[in-house]
């Protein structure tokens, strides 16, 4: 039988791991059917590494690969490279201070389909990172039938991310997100064409993508710039700036501070009717 390590920390909680596990204990009293599910997924262990990979191996666990050998990857990853367990707790962090439809940081750790495939997601990546390819494009494929949401692992995500609803969104293999980006559902980064290589687009810290936008190419969306719903993006954005339509243009710079953050979909009434 596999023994699994439990990861404690022993200068006491970080303020989510604290927090999620206190919701937890509440949710058990208050509704007693989900105790057994509460106790199994978070109040059993010892640290946010140790449920998360529990969790993560509950939900992605087949036939093909069995829950217990998913978890074993997991803790391998969070055991080899702990940024990835930070990266996590900012991303939880994230959709509890973004989502207003978000109650607390058990909902999204138990039900949220963005914060999951995320999670689910960061392992692939450093499965890709380590050169076990094979093993990366299973969990891609895992994430996108589960979840409908279709990461390539070699897509480099930074920390504090939200994934807001989920379904719909496309990575493709050569993008790069700063911190604290966020994402509706529908958002692609693509590419133009059948070329190789270096192809997809580069978004900034603090970006704010709308739901359905699409941004294609290697173009660069700069720092806490924002693309509306449904626009098609396909020159650079500058720092700071709002896009909209199809073709993308700049309908106002600047645009708030931290759209990401905010969450402010809402445009500016000047129009700078030029497209970018």
């Amino acid at each position: 039988m596999v023994q699994h390590l439990e990861i404690v920390d022993v200068a006491g909680p970080p303020p989510v791991w604290a927090a999620l596990r206190n919701e937890a204990q509440h949710v058990a009293k208050t509704e007693p059917s989900l105790a057994s599910l509460l106790n199994a997924v978070i109040l059993r262990h010892g640290a946010l590494a140790n449920a998360l990979s529990y969790q993560l191996a509950r939900k992605l666990g087949d036939q093909e690969l069995r829950a217990m050998s998913l978890r074993e990857v997991a803790e391998e990853a969070y055991a080899s490279d702990p940024s990835i367990v930070d990266k996590a707790e900012a991303d939880l962090r994230a959709v509890f201070e973004r989502d207003p439809a978000c109650k607390g940081y058990v909902q999204p750790f138990l039900f949220f389909k963005g914060f999951l495939s995320l999670q689910a997601y960061r392992v692939g990546h450093w499965l890709w990172t380590e050169g076990r390819e094979p093993m990366a494009f299973y969990l891609q494929s895992r994430i996108s039938e589960l979840f409908q949401v279709d990461i390539h692992p070699a897509a480099m995500i930074g920390s504090g991310a939200f994934l807001d609803h989920g379904t719909g969104i496309v990575i493709g293999e050569t993008a790069v997100l700063g911190d604290d980006v966020s994402m509706l559902h529908g958002v692609t980064l693509g590419g133009t064409g059948a070329e190789r290589g270096d192809r997809h687009p580069k978004i900034g810290k603090g970006v704010l993508l709308g739901a359905g936008a699409k941004v294609l190419g290697n173009i660069r969306v700069g720092d806490y710039a924002k693309v509306a719903s449904g626009s098609v993006v396909l020159k650079e954005v500058p720092s700071g700036c709002t896009a909209a339509g199809v073709p993308a243009r700049l309908v106002n710079c600047p645009t708030c501070e931290e759209p990401a953050k905010t969450m402010d979909h809402t445009l500016a009434e000047a129009v700078y009717d030029y497209v970018i």
